[in-house]
């Protein structure tokens, strides 16, 4: 019989059990896509991309995929730069990313054909390219090679950038899509409202009666009043809806004065004097058979405005500074210098190559007119009028440079995007061509960069009197590339209105009662930069209003002295021309001004000039008073070119921790060790526990931070005289290496000092 129980197996196995392998999946190859915004979409795109960077080899060029979207290029990369150190972060824009209105000229190149074409919209590309140069506005280039890449992909990503980057239409600029979506879809950048509801919303924007209403009242105008005759835009399209005239103007006299005025741009106010002079703004008179009517009373009504009842001085911009064409021939050449020629081939004419460019000349003479208006304004307590042919362009930058010295308020963060916000945005500057956001070159002029340069001058002379640094001004221009925001993309508001409204009809968005879109605003940073890397605008030397000094172991109100020095200390502004000092012209010219009304002036003008002379000699040879007017100092030597805007891409002119930044970071600990003291001590003398005001320690308004109790933050590790853009990675020019003067600091033999300083390492 057979037992139930199994039997035991007698088979023995002297091989260890196999055990089933685990099939381990291949890692996925991350896929490369770009972050987009609202209303930002792929057009094309390229992978096995190489990106040329600033290097004598090719060893550290990057591998990605190069996209183009309708707001941007974006080159995306796993790889790590090698020689990218620290700079700041844009949230809306990519550490390779270029904004397509920031593009200026594409240039395709075939290698083996040894052909290369500039490339237009809508053009084709009969041959194609191993490798794409694109020249940008800021004074970058950044290239690209398509060695690995298909060479129809390459094309068509070429011919894309070529085609979106110069746009035949203003509602095709990304702006108009991106404020869409916002309508559309409540969705949020960063946490902030597309539509822009952050920081910027303390700076005025001067769109209504109340902000032109508390800046009359701020600056004591008595006999001016905000006007309403242009709301809907009723009488000129380059005006705001509400500025200020004379009290004693009525609505329907400016009504019938403004047929007669080019392009119905009536006399408005810009700013008063604590004296009771005015500043004002005003068009040329087209109509010659009413001009003298007009003209007088008009200036009638200005005199009225004055409490002494003061004469006024006409200066007529159009014959005594350049013209908005020799200024963009001027920037050309400056663009030319600094980007196209190497550093080695013009080191020995630099100085002259500079001066040919006549861009310092052309600052000089801006800074220099606005410091006689300011003696007139200041001295003489006489109201001035700015009279241009239009009144768009000349009188934007005069205007600002004048409140600027006059006014410390200006000099405040806020005050000077204030004075932006009224003086170009609102006044009818044209950004949309003067910034060729269209490609129309006819149109093109960096008037707004040479006002930014000139503020810099001042900046550079009197750093202490500015609450914003170099980096903030140099952000801004960064900012008026950037199709987004509506502050620098209209010719006007009412170009935003009326545009906006079109494009708000044809995508049947409701608007309501809203006057056109609301457009992002520029002021507010929150949607550019994070809360610590916009301490980078401040400016650490700054003394505000009533900061306070220790003195004899006492907190006291700081306060200058009256104490007089010598003015060989200081010295006295000599103009210059065509960058050659000329002594026989230490003051400004009598002819810079034309003065009118008063038949009997014209006699008076040596003791004017005389009088001039005395002002500025006063005044250079007394203490600044940092909360009064400061004036230009335009010698040679105190007119500079501003290395970190022009020069932050070339490799060769940055100097690796040194630069102005070396002292910006210690004087930026200090300032900051110095609030944290008086914080402690605010702290030490009130009632609450030292645990509830920690957060109060921890607020600085320092991007460098002195060591605290709660401090963890560390300060980067390196610097560079471009900081905080330190772009070492993102170039494709030559490094510093490749010139003559770095053989030399390397020890290299050109003649025999160069050994002995090799071996004293």
């Amino acid at each position: 019989m057979f037992s139930l129980k199994p039997t035991k197996p007698t088979f023995k196995s002297y091989l260890l059990p196999q055990v089933e392998e685990k099939i381990i999946p291949e890692p996925k190859i991350k896929k490369l896509e770009p972050l987009l915004l609202p209303g930002e979409i792929v057009v094309n795109e390229v992978n096995f991309v190489r990106k040329c960077i600033a290097s004598d080899t090719s060893q550290y060029d990057l591998w990605g995929k190069l996209v183009c979207s309708n707001f941007k290029i974006s080159f995306i990369t796993e790889d790590p730069m090698p020689l990218q150190k620290f700079h700041y972060k844009n949230l809306l824009l990519g550490e390779h990313d270029v904004p397509l209105t920031c593009i200026e000229q594409i240039v395709t190149v075939n290698d083996t054909k040894r052909k290369q074409k500039v490339l237009g919209p809508n053009q084709k590309l009969k041959f194609n390219p191993t490798e794409l140069i694109i020249y940008c506005k800021d004074f970058r280039i950044v290239r690209f090679r398509f060695d690995e890449a298909g060479p129809e992909s390459a094309k068509k990503v070429c011919l894309a950038i070529a085609h979106y980057s110069q746009p035949t239409d203003l509602q095709l600029l990304f702006a108009f899509e991106y404020v869409g979506k916002k309508y559309h879809n409540t969705a949020t950048i960063n946490g902030i409202d597309p539509g822009g509801s952050g920081s910027g919303q303390q700076t005025p924007l001067f769109e209504t009666y109340s902000d032109w209403d508390r800046e009359i009242k701020r600056t004591g105008a008595a006999e001016w009043r905000v006007c309403s005759v242009n709301e809907g835009y009723m009488i000129s399209t380059c005006l705001p809806e509400y500025f200020v005239v004379p009290s004693s103007l009525a609505d329907q006299d400016l009504k019938l004065y403004s047929f007669s005025f080019i392009g119905r741009r009536m006399p408005f106010w810009c700013w008063n004097h604590s004296n009771g002079s005015a500043l004002v703004r005003m068009a040329n008179i087209k109509d010659v058979l009413q001009q003298r009517k007009i003209d007088q009373r008009i200036c009638n009504a200005i005199t009225r405005s004055h409490p002494q009842r003061s004469d006024i001085h006409k200066s007529d911009l159009d014959k005594c500074l350049p013209n908005i064409q020799e200024i963009q021939a001027a920037f050309i050449k400056l663009k030319q210098l600094c980007v196209n020629e190497p550093f080695e081939e013009t080191e020995e004419k630099w100085l002259s190559s500079l001066e040919n460019t006549r861009w310092l000349e052309y600052v000089r003479s801006f800074l220099k007119h606005s410091a006689e208006l300011v003696y007139l304004l200041d001295s003489k307590h006489v109201s001035v009028v700015l009279q241009e042919d239009e009144g768009r362009d000349l009188s934007c930058f005069v205007a600002s440079l004048i409140q600027v010295m006059l006014d410390p308020y200006f000099r405040t963060i806020v005050g000077f995007q204030s004075l932006i916000q009224k003086e170009w945005v609102m006044a009818g500057y044209q950004f949309l061509d003067r910034c060729n956001h269209l490609k129309r070159a006819d149109k093109e002029s960096p008037l707004f960069l040479m006002f930014l340069d000139s503020i810099w001058q001042l900046l550079e002379q009197y750093p202490s009197a500015f609450e914003f640094s170099e980096t903030y001004l140099t952000i801004l221009y960064d900012s008026t590339r950037i199709s987004l925001f509506g502050t620098f993309l209209f010719n006007s508001p009412h170009q935003r209105v009326k545009q906006s409204t079109e494009f708000a009809i044809s995508k049947n968005i409701q608007l309501g009662d809203e006057k056109g879109l609301k457009f992002p605003s520029v002021w507010d940073w929150s949607l550019q930069f994070t809360t610590r890397d916009r301490m980078l605008f401040h400016n650490p030397w700054y003394i505000g209003k009533s900061a306070p000094c220790a003195q004899n172991g006492s907190v006291k109100t700081f306060k200058r002295t009256k104490k007089n020095y010598s003015s060989t200390l200081r010295g006295i502004p000599p103009s210059l021309k065509n960058g050659i000092i000329n002594d026989q012209e230490l003051f400004p010219r009598r002819n810079s001004l034309i003065l009118k009304l008063k038949p009997d002036f014209l006699q008076q003008i040596d003791s004017q000039t005389n009088s001039m002379e005395q002002y500025f000699r006063e005044w250079f040879s007394k203490p600044v008073d940092l909360h009064g007017v400061i004036l230009p100092r335009l010698s040679g030597t105190h007119i500079k070119l501003w290395k970190l805007c022009y020069f932050r891409w070339v490799p060769e002119a940055q100097i690796n921790n040194g630069g102005f930044i070396t002292a910006f970071h210690k004087i930026s600990l200090l300032t900051d060790q110095v609030d944290m003291l008086n914080r402690s001590l605010r702290q030490h003398k009130s009632s609450s526990s030292l645990q509830a005001n920690f957060s109060e320690l921890d607020q600085s308004r320092m991007y460098f931070r002195a060591n605290g109790l709660n401090d963890t933050a560390g300060t980067p590790d390196f610097l560079s005289s471009s900081f905080p853009f330190s772009p070492i990675g993102n170039l494709c020019r030559r490094s510093i290496l490749g010139t003559p003067l770095s053989k030399f600091l390397s020890g290299a033999k050109i003649w025999l000092s160069t050994e002995t300083l090799a071996n004293e390492d």
